[in-house]
């Protein structure tokens, strides 16, 4: 298999993205894959670069057994363009950022994560952030069925 490089992105870098980062690392790790699959998330603002997730998001991936209090905020740059050949999108809002700087000529993927979600009730990862405990739960439902048809995509594709 040739390497992969996906790169989950969402505003500020810590709920949404730095989850979908530790929980499909964490994932792909399963599946022995981590030599040829490299993980990376962003934020499209610059509000928390160098930043650890959101307590509550580290408090509910850890819940599920999965650690993330390593990951640091970083904000999405153009050049990304140039490295990932998934850049997955929580939102709407944040792909139409991403689609506005894609280049021309991009030849990777440039969409919402959950379009790889078995489910159907939700396009779109909501953001927790000025929520309770309950939106992080969904989050990681959300998150962990999407991470699951990525990678299986990811294996029929390459």
């Amino acid at each position: 298999m040739k390497k992969v490089a996906v790169l989950f992105v969402c505003l500020g870098n810590i709920c949404r993205s730095p989850t979908a980062h530790g929980l499909f690392r964490q994932l792909v790790a399963e599946h022995n894959l981590s030599h040829c699959i490299e993980i990376e998330s962003a934020g499209t603002s610059g509000w928390h670069i160098d930043e650890p997730p959101d307590p509550r998001s580290v408090s509910a991936a850890k819940s599920r057994g999965c650690d993330i209090s390593d990951l640091r905020g970083r904000k999405f740059e153009a050049v990304d363009f140039n490295h990932y050949d998934y850049i997955l999108a929580m939102d709407t809002a944040n792909l139409d950022h991403l689609i506005e700087l894609c280049p021309a000529g991009y030849s990777g993927e440039v969409k919402l994560f959950l379009d790889y979600s078995s489910q159907a009730k939700y396009r779109e990862v909501p953001d927790p952030y000025h929520g309770g405990t309950k939106g992080f739960e969904l989050v990681l439902d959300l998150i962990e069925d999407g991470c699951n048809g990525l990678l299986n995509t990811i294996k029929k594709e390459k």
